[in-house]
């Protein structure tokens, strides 16, 4: 099960994700950076501090949307993910297609950039 609660400051979204993203919960996650997208939002933060799983349904979601936050000049950084998630990006090759830094402060400099 996945929480996700929006939050936008100085022109920035950030989705702050807490538990699990799994093939159920994908939907959700999936929901909430369409909505945020159609809002008209060009810099979307994902906050996974509190992320502490992600299922391929999950990593799917996120790859579904590169080439069209790109084409809509859309930035998307994720941040905060621990380890294991981390790793899984990385096994993937998302980590070189998508923007991932270590902490909000690196984020935002990523998304203000």
């Amino acid at each position: 099960m996945i929480n996700i609660d929006t939050v936008v400051e100085n022109g920035v979204a950030t989705l702050k994700l807490r538990g699990d993203v799994d093939a159920s919960s994908s939907i959700d996650l999936d929901n909430a950076i369409s909505n945020t997208k159609n809002a008209g939002h060009k810099k979307i933060l994902i906050d996974a501090v509190e992320l502490n799983y992600i299922s391929s349904a999950g990593l799917g979601v996120f790859m579904s949307y590169i080439k069209d936050f790109e084409k809509e000049g859309i930035k998307l950084v994720l941040f905060g993910l621990n380890e294991k998630v981390l790793n899984v990006f990385t096994m993937l090759g998302l980590d070189q297609l998508l923007s991932i830094a270590s902490n909000e402060a690196d984020a935002q400099k990523l998304i203000n950039a």
